[in-house]
């Protein structure tokens, strides 16, 4: 049976979208400062004590559903410059057993995305971060200030795949479609569902069940994922989410080709184009300091979810506490 809980509040102290375009001078349109000129968590910061306890009420069998890929998944990698593990197992005797890994990428499988990943053109790292600061070693918006806190809260699912198979407008997983904020609405309408204050947004668009499925065809990589525009920034900020997570290789589309979003250093020629022009990265990460999951194995939870007509969960997330780590492995759980 169900456990009546309610909603919970949402924190006023933080501006909306649209008041932080109104902040003077170097902090307009960003979060920074709001939780200190010091802050190293950004968004994390809504998951406080009292939301993570409230969590315990979307607690309602214990089965636990584990949300992450093998290490090994991608092999050719997926994406070119993260390369493919390489583990050692040796011993010292023939009853030990000690191993290694090489070539690891961080990144390159079910992950988390740390603060210092993702710098604006023209505003710069999050909370002003000094660029020469964020090196190996230097703990600077490293990805150890999420690991020495910990990830856990009341995480939603919201399955924008099941409601695009159900009403017969399937996501195309062969080009890089962008999903927009309706869809995001009309999902968790579809579902019941509804995003408190504080949660981890867990998005299924199918892409990795597609890419798992279907021999991948030659060319570029491609996925569909968020739209890449103001709306659907101002969305994920306004419901004050802590982690948006998704099933997919960006969380936002990729390529980022279409992308409604552009920045001053590109159009002016200070700086040439690349592969990460339009990206809704460069809002999240350095502008309103959010925690971002790509590639979360969110199959088996939408499976459990839609059995018991519920869509909320309650979260870990334990990245690894490497300083000055620019991402990790998510070693993300989910118990129903």
């Amino acid at each position: 049976m169900e456990r009546p809980r309610e909603r919970r509040v949402r924190d006023d102290s933080i501006p909306d979208y649209a008041a932080l375009q109104r902040r003077p001078g170097r902090l307009q349109g960003t979060a920074w400062e709001l939780w200190g000129a010091d802050d190293q968590l950004g968004t994390l910061n809504h998951l406080t004590a009292e939301r993570v306890m409230d969590a315990q009420m979307s607690m309602l069998t214990g089965e636990v559903v584990p949300l992450n890929l093998s290490l090994t998944e991608f092999d050719p990698p997926i994406i070119a410059h993260r390369g493919s593990i390489e583990h050692t197992v040796f011993g010292l005797n023939e009853f030990h057993r000690d191993d290694r890994l090489d070539s690891f990428f961080p990144q390159a499988s079910t992950q988390l995305d740390g603060l210092r990943h993702f710098g604006h053109p023209d505003r710069g790292f999050y909370n002003g971060a000094d660029p020469a600061e964020l090196v190996a070693g230097n703990p600077a918006l490293g990805i150890q200030a999420a690991a020495e806190r910990g990830i856990a809260g009341r995480g939603l699912l919201i399955d924008v795949a099941a409601y695009r198979d159900e009403i017969g407008r399937p996501i195309d997983h062969t080009v890089n479609e962008r999903i927009p904020v309706s869809d995001l609405e009309a999902a968790l309408e579809h579902q019941g569902s509804s995003i408190d204050p504080g949660d981890i947004l867990m998005i299924r668009t199918g892409w990795l069940h597609h890419f798992r499925t279907h021999p991948r065809a030659d060319g570029p990589l491609v996925s569909p994922g968020l739209r890449q525009s103001e709306e659907t920034a101002a969305w994920l900020w306004d419901h004050q989410v802590a982690v948006a997570a998704a099933d997919n290789i960006a969380l936002e589309a990729w390529p980022a080709t279409g992308s409604e979003l552009s920045v001053t250093a590109e159009t002016s020629g200070a700086m040439a184009p690349s592969s990460h022009s339009g990206m809704l990265h460069r809002i999240l990460i350095p502008l309103l300091g959010m925690t971002i999951g790509e590639l979360w194995r969110l199959d088996e939870l939408a499976v459990a979810c839609a059995a018991r007509r519920r869509y909320d969960v309650f979260v870990t997330a334990q990245p690894l506490n490497l300083p000055g780590g620019v991402g990790s492995p998510a070693n993300a759980m989910a118990i129903l």
